[in-house]
């Protein structure tokens, strides 16, 4: 099902990620589920919020025009919420299990 957002004519990166910096717990649950932390963080650059609620996502779409922290949260194929989270001056992207924030 396509959201609003991935539904844009040029399809391109709604803001700069930054140095990835991907912590242990989600490095290994990438690893268990056997995928590459390359087809989320595209999608997060995308404003593919994952499986955030509503009310986070209008503050993504808030935060990408504002400059401020965007969250995103993602299901691996072993069903392992991962979190991306950007900082506000875009220089850096966590990628963690949300105890590791």
């Amino acid at each position: 099902m396509a959201t609003s957002q991935e539904s844009s004519a040029d399809n391109k990166p709604a803001f700069e990620h930054g140095r990835l910096v991907v912590h242990p717990g989600a490095l290994a649950a990438l690893e268990a589920s056997g995928e590459l932390v390359d087809g989320y963080v595209e999608r997060h650059v995308r404003r593919d919020w994952g499986v955030i609620p509503e009310e986070d996502r209008k503050e993504n779409e808030l935060s990408v025009r504002e400059g401020y922290q965007i969250l995103s949260a993602y299901r691996t194929h072993k069903s392992t919420l991962i979190w991306l989270v950007t900082s506000r001056d875009r220089s850096r992207t966590d990628i963690l299990l949300p105890e590791e924030y």
